[in-house]
């Protein structure tokens, strides 16, 4: 059974009209993977990939220690976006980057697990606790990561007051290049660092949607594989982050960027606060009335 909550996903997930949605679910058996593939093979999807609603409250933060060798990235998430304000908060959250950086735990459950660095006789997950009860709302550690290198220089960049997070591992990067790469990947949104990095699956199928896109405009098999060809050097220019054009000078490719100084990037994180999770929409109105009655 399709279902108005399901065709409401799709249409949030691709930018495709109601009707369309419902079309493709239909035709794809309520799968909802398919069907977004369906829509972008018949042209109708405005969107070339999925991006998850952003509504969950927190923040984001990195640490970066005092060489410049070791830097984490964590996300943990609250409530609501006062939270995010408090200072009492802000400093926990800024705790636990330096906690994953220096101790370098293999999983979320094993940082909560730890003696905390900052508060003497408890555990990071004791220290949380106490931090839901005193400021009065359940927060959670979502997610880190973690770099260390020996020969280059970790850096990272924070927008928005704690809204996106990026840590950065490059190799014969200077400062004012490495905070450029930063922004750039915090702006541009790339998924991989070059095209050796994309899963052969990924473009695989990636493949397979642009013929079928050529094929629905009518062109002959020989013909859209032609124009596969042509086209997914347009994908990896997005996904990929020495493809992409500089923000500051979108003539020039980032991997130019990077020859002229003869740096290289080994690994990037860009943590974007909440997204993938839909947080449950609140009527407060209606809460008001339903206690008083």
């Amino acid at each position: 059974m399709i279902t108005a909550a399901l065709v409401k996903e799709l249409r949030e997930q691709t930018g495709a009209g109601m009707m369309d949605c419902k079309k493709a679910l239909t035709e794809t058996d309520g799968n909802l993977e398919k069907a977004a593939e369906y829509l972008r093979e018949k042209g109708i999807s405005k969107a070339a990939k999925k991006s998850g609603r952003i509504a969950a409250e927190g923040l984001v933060e990195a640490y970066i220690s005092e060489d410049g060798k070791v830097g984490a990235v964590v996300e943990v998430n609250a409530e609501t976006d006062f939270v995010a304000k408090n200072d009492e908060f802000k400093t926990f959250v800024a705790d636990v980057a330096k906690q994953v950086a220096t101790t370098n735990p293999a999983t979320v459950e094993d940082l909560l697990a730890e003696k905390s660095n900052s508060v003497e006789g408890k555990t990071v997950q004791e220290v949380l606790i106490e931090k839901i009860a005193t400021i009065g709302e359940n927060m959670s550690i979502r997610r880190f990561k973690r770099f260390e290198t020996t020969e280059g220089m970790i850096s990272k960049y924070i927008h928005g007051d704690g809204k996106i997070a990026v840590l950065l591992n490059t190799t014969n990067a200077d400062e004012v290049l490495a905070k450029d790469i930063c922004m750039q990947i915090a702006a541009a949104r790339p998924e991989f660092v070059d095209r050796a990095s994309v899963p052969a699956e990924r473009v695989e199928k990636e493949m397979e949607i642009l013929k079928a896109q050529a094929m629905n405009e009518g062109k002959p098999a020989e013909i859209a594989e032609k124009m596969v060809q042509g086209r997914i050097g347009k994908f990896y220019g997005e996904i990929c982050l020495v493809e992409q054009p500089f923000v500051k000078n979108p003539d020039e490719k980032v991997s130019k960027l990077l020859e002229a100084k003869g740096a290289s990037i080994v690994e990037f994180a860009r943590f974007e606060k909440g997204e993938g999770i839909e947080k449950k929409e609140e009527n407060f109105a209606e809460e008001v009335m339903n206690q008083l009655k």
